[in-house]
């Protein structure tokens, strides 16, 4: 027997995310660019994904949310997208020593082009100090880049402190949540990001899709070129089971979030306090709470 226990890396697809994707795997497999009946019930299908994801992340805007092929593109998209668009007013972008390799691949690109990469450091809880960004804020800064929460450790980031320092000074804040959407409440107002990354086969959703929420107002180029899908900002045939399958699975863990945090919550202690008790000498990778 095997039991699976890697939920940070994937998850399994829920029952009720494949139902809700079947339809737009077989007979509704319109073009949403379309005009046809074919396509215009793709094309609401996509938007009615998009408002659910923009809805859990305390937006009423639908149209700031962009679908993309997964977590990964859609940090591409904060941090190439923001440096191309920014370049001429600074080009220093303050990142974490602990972030996603996402994040820490594209901003190695980035230094490769003569960007120049603050990387902060964490404490031994794997906890970020704001007043480190603070410090690091230079008047050539373009784009903050802190996780939500890490996928290796769970440390939470204090995104809402970081978020007012970078709003003071008028610096773009991008967040990778790929690891806590869903899981925790996340209003993009409360936490004062600009953009904020996301991924669907975290939450029982299937691999293949993802979104970056993008302010209103946020300059920033597309990372891909061809068609005017997403409003310009993303081109390419949209993948609307994809996008149906992400909002259905983000509905399910937003009914219970509360309850299933806990019961996490409660699990994880019992595991860490069990491995502790039976083993001398463990210790916790990471904050107690």
């Amino acid at each position: 027997m095997r039991v699976y226990l890697d939920h940070n890396a994937t998850t399994p697809l829920h029952p009720e995310v494949l139902a809700a994707m079947t339809p737009y795997l077989t007979e509704r497999f319109g073009n949403p660019s379309s005009l046809h009946a074919w396509g215009q019930e793709a094309r609401q299908a996509l938007e009615r994904a998009r408002a659910t994801i923009a809805r859990a992340l305390g937006v009423g805007d639908k149209d700031t949310i962009v679908f993309t092929a997964g977590g990964t593109e859609a940090d591409n998209h904060a941090l190439l997208g923001v440096a191309a668009a920014q370049a001429k007013r600074g080009r220093h972008v303050i990142i974490s020593a602990v972030e996603h390799h996402a994040v820490l691949t594209a901003a190695a690109h980035l230094a490769r082009q003569g960007f120049e990469v603050t990387r902060l450091p964490v404490d031994a809880q794997g906890l970020l100090n704001p007043d480190e960004v603070r410090r690091a804020i230079r008047p050539d800064t373009i784009l903050v880049s802190l996780m939500h929460g890490n996928n290796e450790t769970g440390v939470l980031f204090p995104l809402a402190a970081v978020g007012r320092i970078c709003r003071e000074r008028g610096v773009i804040f991008h967040t990778d949540a790929v690891q806590s959407f869903g899981k925790l409440p996340l209003d993009v107002e409360a936490l004062h990001v600009d953009l904020l990354s996301l991924s669907g086969h975290k939450l029982h959703g299937p691999k293949g899709i993802g979104a970056l929420y993008i302010r209103r107002g946020t300059k920033m180029q597309p990372l891909i070129h061809g068609g005017t899908q997403e409003r310009s900002r993303r081109a390419g045939t949209e993948n609307v089971a994809g996008a149906v399958g992400l909002a259905r699975a983000t509905e399910l863990m937003l009914h219970d979030q509360e309850g299933a945090a806990k019961r996490l919550a409660d699990l994880r202690d019992r595991l860490e306090l069990g491995l502790m008790a039976a083993l001398p000498g463990v210790l916790r990778n990471g904050h107690s709470t």
